[in-house]
């Protein structure tokens, strides 16, 4: 089983992941550790730099018994002296049992699938999906609002190279939601991903305007490493600040999520406030691999 994309994941699927992290969640706060994936072997292929998605599913193959190999840097690997990607996962297939895997190339983690017969877990690829990160987004909302069905969620920030905008709008089709997306001009989400959001029949808008009472404001950092031109950036790159100033412009249940890492578009002032949940969101992703692991490489 590999998880590459939310775009065409059953929503029997998702709720099958939801409700194993709920099971998971309790044992990952607890930091107990289980022996479901003993004598399993985990490999994290970063080709590019990350924290919580690296360290969270070392920490969640852990938690179920197993172990982890891998790098952080491809600069420490032979991709430094010219290996293909396919042929680094030819190779690294015989040493684990599923690959968990970020690249800065969309379509990388599909192209690694064609050339191994065990998991691959798509960790990022490059503007298109992070898969792991729209189910953990999800449990996040059902875990705080109890529900998911009948909820507006307002996706703001860089819509158009945002992986975790991708994967999460994907995501949340697959149920019965309303969903807002809020940018500057230049970083509205692609047209095809709106209709098939459309298609599916979820109500879909489109503003430049983050002040919202949805239940759920979505924000994301522009995502500078995307941009061809720097000055194309910089026109954009403090288009939504949320401060304390901003805050009083949301509704006053709002839950407020974010990725991380955040650069300016959330201030620190606003940490303690009841509707920032981007923290708790984030220590979810323990409990929510763990599941996805258990699913992809438990007997």
């Amino acid at each position: 089983m590999n998880i590459i994309s939310t775009r065409h994941m059953k929503r029997s699927f998702i709720e099958e992941v939801l409700e194993r992290t709920k099971k998971m969640d309790p044992v990952a706060e607890s930091k107990k550790q289980l022996d479901i994936l003993e004598g399993k072997i985990l490999a994290t292929l970063f080709f590019e730099p990350s924290t919580r998605t690296n360290l969270s599913f070392t920490t969640a193959m852990k938690m179920l018994g197993g172990t982890v190999i891998g790098f952080d840097n491809p600069r420490t690997s032979s991709v430094k002296k010219g290996e293909t990607l396919a042929d680094t996962i030819r190779v690294v297939q015989s040493y684990a049992n599923a690959i968990v895997m970020r690249h800065p190339n969309e379509g990388a983690a599909a192209l690694a699938a064609e050339f191994t017969n065990i998991p691959i877990i798509n960790a990022g690829d490059g503007s298109n999906q992070h898969p792991t990160q729209a189910l953990l987004d999800l449990y996040t909302i059902l875990k705080e609002k109890h529900k998911i069905d009948g909820l507006e969620i307002t996706l703001a920030g860089d819509l158009k190279y945002g992986r975790t905008i991708h994967s999460l709008a994907y995501a949340l089709g697959k149920f019965d939601v309303s969903i807002v997306f809020a940018s500057p001009p230049a970083l509205r989400i692609q047209r095809w991903i709106i209709n098939d959001l459309k298609s599916a029949g979820i109500s879909v808008k489109e503003t430049d305007n983050i002040e919202t009472t949805s239940d759920v404001l979505y924000l994301t950092r522009i995502q500078k490493e995307r941009f061809p031109d720097i000055e194309e950036y910089q026109k954009v790159a403090s288009a939504y600040v949320l401060n304390e100033e901003s805050l009083k412009k949301i509704g006053k249940e709002t839950m407020i999520m974010h990725p991380l890492p955040r650069v300016n578009e959330i201030t620190p002032e606003i940490d303690h406030d009841k509707r920032a949940k981007y923290f708790v969101q984030s220590s979810y992703g323990i409990p929510t691999r763990m599941a996805i692991l258990s699913m992809v490489m438990g007997d």
